[in-house]
């Protein structure tokens, strides 16, 4: 469609930034003509890790979720051990250590998304897989099957377990985008698909009918042959050994459409006693992982922290002959037993920050600086522009090749931010192996900057579910009209005149940042350097019937007037600046 014949004018607020996200309507759904998932009618991929809530104390839970999601994990896999909830028939416990809900709400406040695998069973190397020793009272019963005795003592549980998570399903405004039925069934003797419906029909009774419901079996065709049902998506688990490629034809094979989908990638191996202590190396995760993230699948790395086997909780397995787990289900993942950060984890962050467009990098001054002090990026590893505050307020910028020195004052204990902004990576050539971010040491003075704090930054995520506007009555203690230095973020409306065409978004005397309408990310935008001057606005973007929401981070500084500008034609070819 032809650029719209008309001229609009908005005037820009700023918005000081807290507060929690809200959102309105809300979807989750597969997208099989496109091969992804939909987030609110978007494509989204996660990046997610396996946490055990019933192997690590309570007082932990929210340490070990925030170091998640500080890596940049978007969301967390969790399994539900019903013998954890009802280890005696009809007595179910959901506290203390055993709060569910408590966990799920604390997933939330911390800003991931959780796939819920409740089983009913689990294996994770737990007793008896999940399943409750009390189920063996009936001498013939037939576990993991459409066995009466069984199917009762399901059904019964799936009543008491599914009504309480269901107010947390994405679709109803909580935070659990995907729910596993069984797992990995395939791998089991039975193979009973009656079983496996019967399951269905209760997840669907329980949960309704849009949640996403989804399988998990082993790379090989007789696992994903058992373990597979219609109505239920067909994903694969493998770890660092296997040949990608090869593991996701064969769940192309079970789903030819939809999302690529490892459910379980083997961070680590667990141990049975009298084992050597099994190990993978960090950077084998973090290439396989970095491959799997390119081809755009969603990828659970299990585990992401084990935690440990307290009390008898320990499994066994029998294979040729009978092997007990040990207590600790340290797994060799990427936080430790007990929480600690391990350089696989630091090579995976190094792998997951490459998919943000800007990280903040945070630490303090180690001592007062009267006088202003050079911060220096001696080795050039700012990748690509760092925007550096200290206790909020702008000092200046670095820029990769051609401004690695910077002056900087403050005192002793000021926090030191620095965001950093993804430029672009490289496509052709001998250096397109492009890492992002701070790639090497910053030296204030003589001292060089440690103890720093790192938070992957998904902005686009966050405007896509209506912030800032969403939450501006709340947050926003007082929206100001007057601009800021350095990083700030701004919103406008452009009322709606009946009409969607194409249009250009004009930015006059604004300096370099991005902008978004309706969620929409439009691009980065730089008229001081040009020659681009205008971005493209398609027509389909704009609501005709309700305020079109604008959202700009201007990253150096914003104009007085706080204008931007729709133009009927666009402006590519300005004078290229020195900015």
């Amino acid at each position: 469609m032809a650029a719209a014949s008309f001229l609009f004018a908005v005037c820009m607020a700023l918005s000081t930034l807290s507060g929690s996200l809200v959102t309105g309507t809300r979807s989750f759904s597969i997208d099989y003509k496109n091969h992804c998932f939909l987030k609110d009618g978007k494509p989204f991929q996660y990046i997610s890790g396996s946490i055990h809530y019933s192997r690590i104390p309570q007082y932990y839970w929210k340490d070990r979720l925030v170091k998640m999601y500080m890596t940049g994990l978007n969301a967390v896999q969790v399994y539900v051990p019903w013998n954890f909830h009802e280890p005696v028939q009809g007595v179910h416990n959901f506290t203390g250590d055993r709060d569910l809900v408590h966990f799920l709400n604390l997933a939330n406040q911390t800003g991931l998304l959780v796939i819920l695998r409740p089983g009913p069973y689990i294996c994770a190397e737990w007793e008896m897989g999940g399943l409750p020793a009390w189920l063996l009272q009936k001498p013939n019963i037939i576990l993991r099957s459409a066995d009466a005795d069984y199917l009762e003592a399901v059904s019964s549980w799936l009543a008491v377990l599914l009504p309480k998570i269901k107010p947390w399903l994405y679709i109803n405004g909580g935070n659990i985008i995907t729910v596993q039925v069984e797992n990995e069934y395939g791998s089991y003797f039975a193979c009973d698909y009656n079983y496996m419906r019967h399951l269905r029909t209760l997840f669907r009774f329980f949960l309704g009918e849009e949640v996403v419901l989804f399988t998990t079996d082993g790379n090989t065709d007789k696992e994903m042959t058992c373990g597979s049902l219609d109505g239920l998506y067909a994903t694969v688990d493998f770890g660092t050994d296997t040949n990608i490629t090869v593991a996701f034809k064969r769940q192309r094979r079970f789903e030819p459409q939809g999302p690529l989908v490892n459910s379980e990638f083997y961070t680590g191996w667990l141990d049975h006693w009298g084992d050597q202590h099994a190990m993978v190396g960090a950077q084998k995760v973090s290439r396989v992982l970095e491959e799997m993230l390119t081809m755009g699948a969603s990828v659970n790395m299990y585990m992401f922290e084990g935690g440990t086997n307290f009390g008898y909780w320990n499994g066994a397995d029998h294979d040729s002959r009978f092997r007990s787990v040990v207590t600790s289900y340290d797994y060799d993942a990427p936080l430790t037993e007990a929480g600690d950060p391990t350089e696989k984890l630091l090579a995976i962050r190094d792998v997951i920050k490459q998919y943000y467009g800007y990280m903040l990098y945070r630490t303090t001054l180690p001592h007062d600086l009267t006088e202003p002090t050079p911060l220096i990026s001696p080795l050039n590893g700012v990748h690509d522009r760092a925007y550096v505050s200290v206790n909020g307020v702008f000092q200046g910028l670095l820029q990769r090749d051609t401004a690695l020195v910077m002056n900087v004052t403050g005192k002793q204990g000021d926090m030191l931010d620095i965001l950093v902004e993804n430029m672009g990576r490289v496509n052709f050539g001998s250096k397109i192996n492009d890492y992002k971010g701070l790639v090497s040491n910053l030296i204030l003075g003589k001292d060089v900057l440690t103890d720093w704090k790192i938070y992957p930054l998904d902005i686009d995520g966050a405007i896509s579910r209506g912030w800032p506007h969403s939450n501006s009555r709340t947050s926003f203690t007082s929206p100001r009209r007057e601009p800021s230095a350095g990083p700030t973020l701004y919103t406008g409306t452009l009322q709606p005149n009946g009409l969607a065409w194409d249009t250009f978004l004009k930015l006059i005397e604004w300096t370099k940042g991005q902008v978004w309408i309706n969620g929409v990310n439009l691009g980065r935008y730089w008229p001081g350097r040009g020659p681009q001057q205008t971005l493209y606005v398609p027509g389909p973007l704009l609501s005709t019937s309700l305020p079109n929401n604008i959202t700009l981070l201007e990253l150096e500084g914003a104009p007085a007037h706080l204008r931007i500008v729709f133009m009927d034609r666009p402006q590519l070819n300005a004078t290229a600046g020195k900015s």
